[in-house]
């Protein structure tokens, strides 16, 4: 029996990690052997909820073909933020909350996606469905995603059933859902020792947009002082990497997670439809985005809408 290998999307965020591991917990409750990987190095709040509920990282991997020939997907669908060898494997499961785009099989698969605010909610609910026990790490690290994904309930992304589940996995994990929340979400606002080119790549998703390739990454912090003191530096990787990988565009949105909006950093020759799309303008490189929290509700939709009008 092939085992399967499940992963994330690149730059693997909180969810992206919880939910392979979680999906891959899951599939050997169906009778598959299935391994969790990461396509890069989690990140800092992905690593704290790691190590608080004592669950090891997954291997690193760049290619999957060389080691299996069927995969599962979770977080993401977009092949150009999956492993670079998808199209050589077989993919038979997308568990995912995510617009789809560009993705496609030979074959029939079972392709689960929701409008809903995080991946492992979706999970919950499958375990539920097929009356699977979910162990205390494993809940915790489900929560810690929802945590992560609704920014504690306050993204626009986040529903009713995305607290639901979170209410019920802190019960399984046994935390205080609020505490933990905040020790989560602060655990990823400490850039000061990072690098320009690992801050903005930190949480940073290709897409294609009426032709055009846009990068468009998320920083989470506290407060804009520490990290827009760094603003020119950030702005000159920015537009080296938008060089060396033809961005048409390339947007970091820097979002304040205890005050719930964020402010956008903008380099690459289209940023025009950038002003269109939040209807803004862009002063020095920099636009205001009030209010915006969501990359997936509040900024990709709007950024497409924009490039094909």
């Amino acid at each position: 029996m092939t085992k399967y290998l499940v992963f994330g999307h690149k730059n693997p965020d909180t969810d992206a990690i919880s939910a392979a591991i979680a999906m891959s917990y899951f599939l050997e409750k169906q009778g598959e052997e299935a391994e969790p990987v990461a396509l890069g190095t989690p990140n800092d709040e992905a690593m704290f909820a790691l190590n608080y509920f004592n669950c090891e990282a997954p291997r690193i991997v760049t290619t999957v073909a060389n080691e299996t020939s069927k995969v599962a997907l979770v977080d993401h669908n977009e092949p150009q933020q999956s492993v670079d060898d998808l199209k050589d494997v077989q993919v038979d499961y997308v568990v995912d909350h995510h617009r789809i785009a560009g993705f496609e099989t030979a074959q029939p698969l079972y392709y689960r996606a929701e409008p809903i605010g995080c991946t492992s909610t979706i999970l919950y609910k499958m375990f539920v469905e097929n009356n699977y026990d979910i162990p205390q790490s494993i809940a915790g690290l489900m929560l810690s995603a929802i945590i992560s994904d609704t920014l504690l309930f306050k993204s626009p992304t986040c529903t009713n059933q995305d607290k639901d589940a979170a209410y019920e996995l802190a019960k399984l994990a046994d935390v205080n859902l609020d505490e933990y929340g905040l020790k989560l979400l602060k655990s990823g606002t400490n850039l000061g020792s990072k690098t320009e080119s690992e801050i903005i790549n930190l949480d940073a998703k290709n897409f294609e947009m009426a032709g055009r390739k846009v990068r468009i990454g998320q920083i989470n912090v506290i407060g804009f002082d520490d990290i827009l003191a760094r603003k020119e530096a950030l702005l000159a990787q920015m537009n080296q990497e938008a060089a060396e990988n033809n961005y048409d565009l390339s947007l970091l949105v820097i979002t304040d997670v205890l005050e719930s909006t964020s402010v956008g950093l903008v380099s690459g020759i289209e940023d025009h439809f950038v002003e269109t799309a939040f209807n803004g303008q862009i002063v020095d490189k920099q636009i205001p985005l009030v209010g915006v929290v969501s990359r997936k509700k509040q900024v990709v939709p709007q950024l497409t809408e924009a490039f094909e009008a």
